[in-house]
């Protein structure tokens, strides 16, 4: 039996290969740089939804449209993490575990960011 990803993550990798791309890509170009066993109308159907969602950015290219992504990865990312802590019951408990995972110098980048927003 194939193993199922977990919701999402398909739509992941999807952004997360045109954001590397820097250029907009066919759903046959996505499928090509994916290392998985997908189906082409797989690829379709989730940079369709990548598009509805506001994710992605089409346009025309002959009979096809190509996809780039409409959010940056930074800005992907940083909405997840606004997410998980509109989710939790104890966002300052959230908070604190998540700078626990920090190393030093990621915890000094964040305090100069903090100090530079006061």
């Amino acid at each position: 039996m194939m193993s199922r990803r977990p919701l999402g993550s398909l739509e992941s990798e999807i952004l997360e290969v045109l954001w590397k791309s820097g250029v907009p890509l066919t759903p046959s170009e996505v499928l090509d740089r994916l290392d998985a066993d997908l189906a082409y109308t797989t690829v379709m159907t989730v940079l369709g939804r990548l598009w509805g969602k506001g994710l992605a950015d089409r346009t025309k290219t002959g009979r096809a449209f190509a996809y780039s992504a409409a959010v940056s990865e930074a800005d992907f990312s940083a909405d997840r993490m606004r997410k998980v802590l509109d989710e939790s019951s104890d966002r300052l408990a959230t908070m604190s575990h998540f700078l626990d995972g920090l190393d030093s110098g990621q915890q000094r980048e964040l305090r100069r960011m903090l100090e530079d927003l006061a």
